[in-house]
């Protein structure tokens, strides 16, 4: 599967130099949406998931995320998105306030998404392929990551790039006498989501878009800093941060590519576990790549085959004593299919077969169907 990997990657990356027109506008979320006034919108995912043909299989109203937007001049706009997740859990998933100082220059402050890869920023289930959104962007980006900050972004237009810089709070590793981070699932449970957050050390978030080649967008974030804790006195219960990631999509007629890599290092991370009891690695990275291709039908409606390879580990390096566990290093091929009924609606299924490195393990299949929505 490994080799299968390799090769759609590489795929993709044959065929970046060759983009002749411009793609399909998914790269919007709908804080890109706000008009004059108020505006209204949201987006929803239910899913079926049945795994290794067990039955029951798993129904679930996965999200449901209502948007509500003020403009309340050509300057100003406020952006707010609630998330209902699995019917109960209720989360704020956007709130900002947005200044447009210059053509070229937005000033942003609140509640805002983490410009890391691609899926974090525009993760509408209608954006992708697949019922639920790539692992990669589950394990260690981690999707959806959103934080209290204050920032720029804006077009150089002249060097067709989009800029985006911010200063936000981290995510928490320490609360209450306990570790939060682990091995297993890298950051993804130190999102604080804009509860009560704690700050100790700002974290700085940039990211780089271009899209000067018609049909291709490719984009390089970064993000530095240091996890926050209750106890700032216990110098071991933060660990720091260096995150990297390169994204690329390309469209060309129905044919469309998509491809990313993000690679995290952390420091302090012996010291961290020894206090916590934790097992975080030190090093952590996950890439995809992915194909699809669209056959028209009749007026927008699209039936569009993909196939996507992961591979995301986040136990790459382990510091000290700790020994790196082969199940933390996971690959996975999905394929199936995204027939699109409507502009902002979709029928979803798809097959997911998912290995790990330890040795003798079998390999888990899962099959996948659901409704997709956004407006």
């Amino acid at each position: 599967m490994k080799n299968i990997g390799v090769a759609v990657v590489a795929l993709i990356t044959g065929f970046i130099g060759f983009a002749q027109e411009n793609p399909e506008d998914n790269a919007q979320n709908l804080g890109t949406k706000i008009s004059e006034g108020v505006s209204i919108g949201g987006y929803a995912q239910i899913d079926y998931n049945e795994p290794d043909g067990a039955t029951p299989g798993e129904l679930d109203i996965h999200r449901l995320v209502m948007f509500l937007g003020y403009k309340f001049n050509e300057k100003v706009s406020f952006v707010s998105e609630i998330e209902y997740e699995h019917v109960s859990e209720v989360y704020i998933e956007q709130a900002y306030l947005k200044y447009k100082a210059s053509e070229n220059l937005n000033v942003l402050a609140g509640l805002m998404l983490v410009p890391m890869g691609i899926i974090n920023e525009f993760h509408e289930p209608t954006t992708f392929y697949g019922v639920e959104r790539p692992n990669v962007d589950s394990y260690i980006v981690p999707t959806t990551w959103r934080e209290i900050g204050i920032g720029i972004s804006g077009n150089m237009v002249n060097a067709s790039l989009k800029y985006q810089a911010y200063v936000f709070n981290g995510f928490k590793s320490y609360a209450d006498g306990a570790g939060i981070l682990r091995g297993t699932d890298g950051l993804r449970k130190g999102r604080q989501k804009g509860a009560e957050s704690v700050v100790n050390s700002p974290n700085l978030s940039t990211k780089l878009d271009y899209y000067g080649i018609a049909g291709l967008r490719v984009g390089l974030s970064g993000y530095f800093g240091k996890t926050q804790t209750d106890d700032p006195s216990i110098d071991a219960s933060t660990v720091g941060i260096s995150m990297i990631g390169l994204d690329a999509r390309y469209k060309y007629n129905n044919l469309e590519l998509r491809g990313q890599y993000i690679h995290t290092n952390l420091t302090d991370t012996e010291d961290y576990n020894l206090l916590t009891g934790k097992d975080l690695g030190s090093e952590m990275y996950g890439l995809y790549g992915e194909v699809a291709y669209s056959f028209n039908l009749k007026g927008v409606e699209k039936l569009t085959p993909f196939l996507r390879y992961e591979k995301h580990n986040t136990h790459a390096d382990t510091a000290g004593n700790l020994v790196a566990n082969d199940a933390y290093d996971r690959d996975e091929l999905i394929f199936g299919l995204n027939y699109k009924v409507a502009n902002g609606a979709a029928f979803k299924m798809d097959y997911q077969l998912m290995n790990n490195a330890v040795a003798g393990s079998d390999t888990a299949k899962q099959f996948n169907a659901g409704v997709a929505v956004s407006f």
